[in-house]
């Protein structure tokens, strides 16, 4: 059996300021820093292969508060990017709302629908994680991935075999959420999905 964790990086002054990030980075606020470290001590006795991260500053960054001190391999990966938006990248949800409605709505609302005029397509994400859990298959230890909300989102509907439209279903990806899924017997499964409970947020 293979165990998978899987988490979001932490939170971001974007994601405080409503701007769309994909391939374009924002540095962890304090809040961000603590949501990992609290991780890293809720999985300090996971005994990792290895934690692979998303190539982007903001997912290094929180696996790197993750281990902490411990002695873990760590490796980054463009595999594990967020999606690429291309030019909505760094804007504000409210201007792509009004500079391109139909489009946006369907990013959010219709999913099997939305056609990037530039950038990268659902699927396009769905087949890259995909590929890359799979070559995860094999490990004999835990392993832990830190990557983003779409993109979790598309590793799910790859192990869940989700239609199109289901993209977006599920629990909402909160910064450093974590996921566990395991592979037993050849077929993926999800142990938890997008659980935060080391938030302090939770506790209060």
């Amino acid at each position: 059996m293979t165990t998978i964790y899987v988490t979001r990086h932490g939170e971001t002054e974007w994601n405080l300021e409503g701007r769309m990030q994909g391939r374009k980075n924002s540095s962890l606020t304090a809040l961000g820093e603590e949501q990992a470290v609290r991780l890293g001590e809720r999985l300090a006795d996971v005994p990792f292969e290895k934690v692979i991260s998303s190539s982007s500053g903001r997912a290094k960054q929180t696996a790197q508060l993750i281990i902490g001190d411990r002695d873990i391999e760590m490796l980054d990966r463009e595999e594990w990017q967020e999606i690429d938006l291309g030019p909505w990248e760094g804007k504000l949800k409210e201007e792509l709302e009004d500079a391109h409605g139909e489009e946006f709505r369907r990013f959010w609302e219709q999913p099997h629908t939305y056609q990037p005029v530039q950038g990268e397509s659902f699927q396009a994400v769905i087949h890259r994680v995909g590929a890359e859990i799979e070559k995860l298959a094999e490990s004999k230890k835990p392993v832990l991935v830190v990557t983003h909300a779409l993109a979790l989102k598309a590793l799910l509907s790859y192990v869940l075999q989700k239609q199109p439209e289901d993209f977006w279903t599920g629990k909402f990806m909160h910064q450093t959420a974590l996921t566990v899924i395991e592979k037993k017997e050849g077929t993926w499964q999800v142990v938890m999905e997008a659980d935060c409970s080391h938030h302090k947020e939770v506790e209060a």
